[in-house]
This record gives C-alpha cells, sequence and structure tokens, in this order.
C-alpha cells in the first residue's frame, strides 16, 4: 500500500470517531469544556466576595478538593506547571549548576524549570510501553557515570552533582514510578514527579490506587487551558510531607511571614500563588472530572475499535495495574522505514489539518532543541526510534457528544 493510501486509510478510522467538521467548525486537540459547569456561577460569587487573589475562600476550596480527589495530605496551589516544578526542585535542593535526570519526550516546560534554578537537564532515554522514563536505563546510567564523594551522586564525566530525577507521566500514563523510586533511593536520589498531564492518573500498588504525584517526595500538577480540567493557567504541589508543604506555601508567598497587619518576609521567595478567581473555575471543573474521565475511556474504546485492527498502527494503551486518564490518546506508526514513515506522518498531519480535525506529532524531543543540545545525555535509542511515530489524536472530552458531520 502506498503511503498516501495507508495516510488515507487512517484518516477515515480517526473520522468514524471525530467526525468531519463543518466549514465553520474545528476539532482542537483538547478542548476546555466550561458550559453546562458552574464555572459562570462561582467566578461570580468570588468577584462579589472581593477576594479574587490568592487569598479567600476559593483557592481553599480548590486546593481541598485537589487532596480529597488525590488522597494527598497537602496541595499547594501555584499559578502553572512550570512554577511549580521549579519550585518543586528547589524544595528537594536543587542548586545551580546541579545536574537533574529527565526523560527527552516532554513539554520543554520539564528542562525549562531546571534552567529557571541554574540546573543542568541531563537525559535519559524513555521506554516504549508507555513513553515515560526507563528505569532500566536510568540504572545503567547511574552505575556508568556516578561515583559518590562526600555523601553527593557525581557525574564522573563532568565532574557536577546529580541532585534529583524527574519523571514524566507522558500525556496521562503512569511511568513506571516504583521501579523509579527504587533506582532513586538506591542513588539516593530524591524523586520530583511531573505529573501535569495527569490529574485523574493512578497506579495500583498493592491493593490501592495511588495518584500520580504521590510517589515521590514532591508531585506537581497542571491547570493549562489544554488539560484535563483547567482553570485557565494554574498548577499545583501534591506532597504527604508536612514540612515540605509548608516550606512551599511559604517560598510561593513570598516568604511573608503571618501576622495581622505587618510585612515581614524571612527570605527571598517567589509570588506564585493560584488567584481566587481561577481556583474557582477549578472548583467548578474538578465536579465534573470523573464524568470526563469516563467520556474519555469511551473515546478510547471508539479509538481502539477503528484504529486498532490496522496494519501499520498501534493505539497505545495503558499499561497492567494503571489507569490513565486518557489526556492525550496516541497513536503510533509501527511501519520500519524511517522514510515511509515521515511520509505518512506529514501526509496525515497536513490532511487531517486541511479538514479542521487537529492531530498533532509528539513534541520534538527536549535534547534536540538548540539550547539543550549540548546537555548530558545517555544512549537515546528508544525516543530516537519513536518520536517521529508518535501522533496525538482529538482527546477532548466531548468529542463524541458534539459530532457533527459535514454534508
Amino acid at each position: 500500500m502506498s503511503d498516501l493510501l495507508i495516510a488515507d486509510e487512517i484518516l477515515d478510522s480517526i473520522k468514524k470517531v471525530t467526525g468531519v467538521p463543518s466549514d465553520s467548525t474545528f476539532i482542537g486537540l483538547h478542548e476546555p469544556l466550561f458550559k453546562e459547569t458552574n464555572a459562570y456561577k462561582y467566578v461570580k460569587e468570588s468577584l462579589d466576595s472581593g477576594w479574587v487573589s490568592s487569598s479567600g475562600e476559593w483557592v481553599e476550596r480548590f486546593e481541598n478538593a485537589i487532596k480529597n480527589y488525590t488522597n494527598s495530605n497537602h496541595c499547594i496551589a501555584v499559578n502553572n506547571g512550570t512554577v511549580a516544578l521549579r519550585l518543586a526542585l528547589h524544595l528537594a535542593g536543587v542548586k545551580p549548576g546541579e545536574e537533574v535526570i529527565l526523560p527527552p519526550l516532554s513539554f520543554v516546560a520539564t528542562a525549562n524549570a531546571i534552567s529557571h534554578l541554574g540546573g543542568v537537564p541531563h537525559f535519559v532515554d524513555i521506554e516504549r510501553e508507555n513513553l515515560g522514563l526507563c528505569p532500566v536505563a536510568l540504572r545503567v546510567r547511574l552505575n556508568n557515570i556516578c561515583e559518590e564523594k562526600n555523601g553527593s551522586l557525581i557525574n564522573k564525566e563532568t565532574g557536577r552533582k546529580i541532585a534529583a530525577v524527574v519523571p514524566v507521566h507522558v500525556f496521562g500514563t503512569p511511568a513506571k514510578i516504583l521501579s523509579l523510586k527504587k533506582v532513586c533511593d538506591d542513588f539516593n536520589l530524591p524523586m520530583i514527579e511531573d505529573a501535569a498531564e495527569a490529574l485523574g492518573s493512578f497506579k495500583k500498588i498493592e491493593h490501592q490506587w495511588l495518584h500520580c504525584g504521590l510517589i515521590g517526595e514532591i508531585g506537581i500538577l497542571s491547570f493549562n487551558g489544554n488539560k484535563i480540567i483547567t482553570t485557565g493557567g494554574g498548577g499545583a504541589l501534591l506532597t504527604n510531607n508536612a514540612e515540605l508543604a509548608v516550606k512551599a506555601r511559604h517560598l510561593s508567598t513570598t516568604a511573608k511571614l503571618k501576622h495581622k497587619w505587618d510585612f515581614n518576609h524571612d527570605e527571598v521567595g517567589w509570588n506564585d500563588r493560584l488567584p481566587g478567581i481561577n481556583a474557582a473555575i477549578g472548583v467548578a471543573q474538578l465536579e465534573e472530572l470523573s464524568s470526563r474521565i469516563e467520556m474519555k475511556r469511551v473515546l478510547f474504546q471508539k479509538y481502539l475499535k477503528e484504529l486498532g485492527s490496522l496494519e501499520n498502527t498501534q493505539i497505545l494503551k495503558e499499561p497492567h495495574n494503571c489507569k490513565s486518564n486518557h489526556w492525550l490518546i496516541t497513536l503510533r506508526l509501527c511501519m520500519k522505514d524511517t522514510i515511509e514513515i515521515n511520509q505518512v506522518r506529514n501526509e496525515l498531519l497536513t490532511k487531517s489539518h486541511e479538514l479542521g480535525i487537529q492531530l498533532r506529532p509528539s513534541w520534538k524531543p527536549i535534547h534536540m532543541l538548540p539550547m539543550y543540545r549540548d546537555m548530558p545525555k545517555g544512549e537515546l535509542i528508544n525516543i530516537e526510534n519513536e518520536f517521529n511515530r508518535l501522533i496525538n489524536l482529538p482527546s477532548s472530552p466531548q468529542i463524541l457528544s458534539k459530532k457533527i458531520m459535514k454534508n
């Protein structure tokens, strides 16, 4: 079958799920949903109260709702996911000139948060099943390049300290987080979970389901406009460590000491807190989270039915003992020839966008971006074989309910 016919076959199968947009509509990759929620009501209540910044009841209500849903002991709401990760890394003790290990497949903000602290991103390969940081590759890399000096883990190739590891739950699919935590513990490295895409994703541990972000010392969430719930812009830190939670709240509120009227600050902090207006939207969004995940599971099954049996494609499934929120449902092109993969991929992306159906290639691996090309890295065989194969499909929970067919 020619590349053109393969692309047409894939697109025809996608259209059976999404429908074909009319001339006045567009099927986005992951669209926010506010209609038929309490968002307008709660925002008005926030405005009427006068507490529209980071003080007032709505931020506390939102944090409590996140805690209840994730079963975390502490939640600190901040103004975006990048800020949350930067703050988490700071709390983990990352200092300028120290290396932080991360996978190359993530949104660039994962590496940027490290750079904002003066840290050095250090890339270790992914695994194919869930696209997350590979625990085997991590252990091999640390064994090969590290030595302990004065209680610190030192990269013998660079002379720099390795300060932390940041696994990413890519597209909402849980990484092999228990295996990664074992490696981190063996090398005495703090683990900060980038769960920006994974609100509503769980890992089964023995007889209980644990939310992503709660196995490492700290986890972070994002509520950007394209996430499963949104506050317009926002993020949060999750932790079961009371001391870290107190420190996070203090630093994210300009390190201001509590007092009824006086302004005293005891260290350099940040103005990172989530405004009340955004938190009010978040409270309304969280009320809909469980139903959205159910809608997305139905959507995933529709894609699996239409695309799973095609000769040249694979829909990425949630691993055993994992529940994914299916934030971005992902298609893998399975042809062996690299030229053929690129031709089919480009043809599929071009035709889908002409139709008004937004497919998206996976992010360009971070280690290939100009500002990160010279960063330390292990062998990256899997990511360099995988990234051109991966295409994100329209994954909004409301797709099936508003399916529109062009006449």
